[in-house]
């Protein structure tokens, strides 16, 4: 995030420190040994100057990133979901951002974080369980609990693939790559027992690379076919995006989320393989209001891209009250 967003940021920590409150922050350190480090910018990086306005520090991104994308506020409230804090982000990909006012939800989220700043690496952080907390959204009950990887990575594609395993009604799924073995496995096998309601919108380039790697590495050829089914099952969507390996602006499908009929799954966490090995959360959301909403959106972005283009965008989904 760089020009008047940084600045702005960078201007919300230093007034938050001047008002006494107690600001850190972890990020991904991309540098990796395959990828030349570029000439340092004329001008100082958002991260720089994140790291002089605030304690910080860069989690290396290798072999597994630090893929998260939360904030804790004040030990009551958590802000989460599929948003790196970028322009791109902000501008040009669908994402989701979920408000959660929930000290239970907070204290697990904060001692993910401590985790991550005490280790300084993502190995071994996420290693807890979270029980629900109870809330309300529109005056209905709502129950979330969250998981963490690496900790709980296997447990957090498992839980996906259950809850569409079980579904009867409808399936709605936004996320940039479907290359998690379970998720992939058991979606087919929904779409073939034409069990329920499906639409899936992925990110075409995205999920092409895939295809192509799965193909190279030969271990994972089998995943290839088992794509080829939702494809042509007739309920997948591929937004055109520029590809990764282009130079920016990006305008990925980034948004990652699943709703199984009153349920929802978002958080930073793709339903990929690798999303087991990063550092990533995921909410589990039981509420029919929610999910209602959370199946607009999907269905609104699917329809963007099954059919006629329109401008992507950044949408925030309202907080639950308490």
């Amino acid at each position: 995030m760089e020009g008047n967003l940084g600045d702005a940021l960078v201007k919300a920590l230093d007034d938050a420190e001047a008002r006494g409150v107690r600001v850190r922050a972890v990020y991904n350190d991309e540098h990796r040994k395959s990828v030349p480090v570029p000439p340092p910018p004329a001008m100082p990086s958002l991260l720089q100057r994140l790291a002089a306005a605030v304690p910080s520090t860069a989690i290396p991104g290798v072999p597994d990133l630090m893929h998260h994308k939360y904030v804790v506020r004040d030990g009551d409230t958590v802000w989460t979901g599929s948003t790196n804090w970028t322009d791109d982000a902000w501008t040009r990909m669908e994402n989701v951002i979920v408000v959660m006012p929930s000290s239970d939800l907070a204290a697990a989220y904060t001692q993910d974080f401590e985790q991550l700043w005490t280790k300084q690496h993502v190995l071994g952080t996420g290693t807890f369980d979270d029980a629900p907390a109870d809330m309300t959204f529109n005056g209905e009950p709502l129950a979330v609990r969250a998981l963490f990887s690496p900790g709980r990575g296997r447990a957090m594609g498992q839980l996906v693939a259950t809850h569409i395993g079980n579904a009867r009604e409808r399936i709605r799924i936004c996320s940039p790559v479907l290359t998690s073995g379970p998720i992939l496995g058991t979606l087919v096998e929904v779409l073939d027992d034409h069990r329920c309601n499906t639409l899936v919108t992925v990110d075409g380039p995205q999920m092409s690379e895939a295809l192509k790697q799965w193909k190279a590495d030969g271990r994972a050829e089998w995943k290839g076919p088992l794509y080829e089914k939702v494809r042509a099952a007739g309920v997948l969507a591929e937004k055109p995006s520029q590809p990764f390996q282009a130079p920016p602006p990006h305008n990925y499908m980034h948004a990652k989320v699943v709703v199984c009929d009153d349920v929802v799954l978002t958080g930073s966490y793709n339903c990929s393989h690798s999303g087991e090995f990063n550092a990533e959360n995921l909410l589990e959301i039981r509420s029919r209001g929610f999910a209602d909403l959370c199946a607009t959106f999907c269905e609104q972005v699917h329809q963007r891209y099954a059919g006629s283009a329109q401008p992507s965008g950044t949408t925030a989904a309202p907080p639950p009250s308490r």
